[in-house]
């Protein structure tokens, strides 16, 4: 793929794409297509009105500097905690206080109900918390025996 564009942070930090035709778009936002089945594949670059101004297959055509741009914002922006261990809940009727432990520590949040734990396909969950926090169980067949017990009493 041929890339007709630049991109770099203007002073105030916000990304700013510079087209083929020298016009500069600021405020640009990194969009994934499936941020869950697959990150890494298929990512718009858009306006700060929504419009798309770049499609990207992979984030891997991108030149190292401004792929590194792209990830920044990317993780700025996207905050998914992926649960390792659910290491207890307050009650097992909902509202319910879960403690668990992400791939960026500790952490606790309210489940409302059930209906919150939403099934992505296989194994993959997605639980919402009442601040509308995702955390994101990749594959809950690799959770241990009392994580697994504990999510089963609510699915």
């Amino acid at each position: 793929m041929q890339i007709d564009f630049t991109l770099s942070r203007n002073a105030f930090g916000r990304l700013v794409l510079t087209d083929a035709e020298g016009v500069a778009h600021e405020g640009v936002a990194p969009v994934r297509a499936f941020p869950i089945a697959a990150p890494g594949e298929g990512l718009a670059l858009v306006s700060t009105e929504g419009r798309e101004l770049v499609w990207l297959d992979s984030l891997d055509v991108l030149p190292p500097d401004m792929r590194t741009l792209v990830h920044d914002e990317l993780a700025a922006r996207e905050f998914m905690p992926e649960v390792l261990r659910i290491k207890g809940v307050s009650t097992f009727a909902t509202p319910s206080t879960w403690t668990v432990e992400t791939h960026r520590g500790e952490a606790s949040f309210v489940l409302r109900g059930e209906e919150d734990i939403r099934r992505l396909g296989g194994q993959t969950l997605l639980i919402t918390d009442n601040h509308g926090i995702h955390f994101l169980i990749r594959d809950s067949g690799t959770l241990d025996k009392a994580s697994r017990k504990i999510l089963d009493r609510f699915l």
